[in-house]
């Protein structure tokens, strides 16, 4: 009987051993995948504060709250089986879908920067710059659009996500991209509040009688515009940087062109392996760098046919 019980904890014991090591590599698979969604990420980040923009300072969290659901709702029970099933039944096809977003990832970046050098102060992303609308009617309408537009980057991001774990059984793809979708929506969406409320937070405290809590919130009012414009830039390199490793990546991936992506892992092993203690960081700045000049490139190839070619102009 003795016997009998210690075999059975002996097998408990291994059970969740078992168990553990599948959450510690589901973890570090969602990790990893959710790093390389970064691009999409910093720009939804950038993007979503637009949508309370003139919005009542009590309703601005109640609607960012219901975005997030929405976009959770997106992530989870459209875009999640959408990509299993692309996973399982056409993996040859996920290369090229993301070589095309990789490519609309490029041409977003590019874009801004065309943007920002014409001086056009008023484009932020694709989207308008939203005039304050205020009842229930107009914030059904905004979270519908935000959500809408939240599906696309959504898209990309699981997408992103699904390549990194292609290798994994089925079973392990829906957990790990289920805690990828639950940790993205709750990193945005949290960011997203605290940057909304930001300025509110700095007037309640510029109210205060303390001078030192004045400056204080007087110096998060002001932050406020500079915080927004280090999003965006953050958001435009990152786009460039993921836009062009993912088609780097997948054009040798889809067996199209190998040569540039062997290039760069010939520069990553030459520097890991000629310096020290940096090489590392060193390699993966090199890869970074070089990816985010060939997003640059693609995605100014797009801008300049999108933008100066005379597409929608009638043929004579």
């Amino acid at each position: 009987m003795s016997a009998g019980l210690f075999a059975l904890l002996d097998d408990v014991a291994a059970f969740a051993k078992l168990a553990a090591a599948s959450v510690d590599d589901v973890g570090a698979a969602a990790g990893r995948a959710t790093t390389k969604a970064a691009g999409v990420v910093v720009d939804d980040t950038a993007v979503t504060p637009q949508y309370v923009h003139g919005i009542a300072a009590e309703r601005e969290l109640p609607i960012i709250k219901k975005i997030a659901i929405g976009s959770l709702r997106n992530k989870l029970l459209v875009i999640l089986p959408a990509a299993l099933l692309l996973s399982n039944l056409l993996p040859d096809a996920l290369p090229i879908i993301l070589m095309v977003g990789g490519t609309y990832l490029a041409f977003e970046g590019a874009e801004k920067i065309w943007e920002a050098l014409r001086h056009h102060d008023d484009h932020v992303g694709d989207l308008p710059t939203p005039t304050p609308q205020h009842g229930p009617d107009a914030e059904r309408r905004i979270v519908a659009q935000a959500v809408r537009t939240d599906l696309i980057l959504s898209a990309e991001i699981m997408v992103i996500a699904l390549n990194e774990v292609i290798d994994e059984s089925f079973w392990a793809q829906l957990a790990i991209l289920a805690v990828v979708a639950i940790v993205i929506t709750i990193a945005v969406y949290g960011v997203v509040a605290v940057i909304v409320k930001m300025d509110d937070v700095g007037l309640h405290l510029a109210e205060r009688d303390s001078e030192v809590t004045q400056r204080v919130g007087r110096g998060l009012v002001a932050a406020m515009p500079r915080l927004l414009t280090a999003i965006a830039i953050l958001g435009t390199a990152a786009m460039l940087w993921v836009g062009g490793h993912i088609l780097l990546v997948n054009l040798a991936e889809a067996g199209w062109w190998h040569w540039p992506e062997e290039q760069v892992h010939h520069l990553e092993h030459a520097i890991h392996d000629g310096t020290a203690a940096l090489g590392g960081f060193l390699a993966w700045s090199a890869n970074t760098v070089v990816s985010a000049v060939a997003g640059l490139l693609v995605g100014a190839v797009v801008v300049l046919v999108v933008h100066l070619l005379p597409l929608d102009r009638p043929a004579h």
